[in-house]
């Protein structure tokens, strides 16, 4: 059974009517109680791959940060790493990973250094780039 059809039919008992051939469902039956009728929405969202009442909280759901360099200052070595590394066509998130840092800090980071453009940036940056390039904030 495709996503399709299966959306179609949790649609059709959500809203009290037989899939098969679009009869009302009587007000005594069980798909008109309304845990049931609240249970096939919530199925029907998950189906959707919207947000759920009874999903896990946003929190628990983001990766971990990765352990190591994630949070620490960026130290004059490590940049020079950075930058070579992107210079010679590694991805970004190849970089996250030797570094242990996050997608966003590697992104934010090269374009501080100069390496990225801010509008190439996939994940969005904590303190926007000064115009004409400055330099960064201190302990960043």
């Amino acid at each position: 059974m495709d996503k399709q059809q299966t959306l179609r039919i949790l649609n059709a008992l959500a809203n009290g009517v037989h899939p098969a051939t679009g009869e009302k469902f009587a007000a005594d039956s069980p798909y008109q109680h309304p845990d049931s009728v609240r249970a096939l929405f919530e199925a029907l969202r998950a189906v959707e791959g919207g947000p759920t009442a009874v999903s896990t909280p946003a929190a628990a759901q983001k990766p971990p940060l990765p352990q190591g360099g994630s949070g620490s200052r960026w130290s004059p070595e490590e940049e020079s790493r950075l930058a070579a590394a992107f210079d010679s066509g590694r991805a970004v998130d190849d970089l996250a990973r030797a570094h242990n840092r996050s997608r966003a800090a590697i992104e934010a980071r090269l374009v501080r250094l100069g390496k990225m453009d801010a509008s190439a940036v996939t994940t969005p940056l904590r303190y926007p780039p000064k115009p004409g390039g400055g330099q960064p904030r201190q302990g960043t």
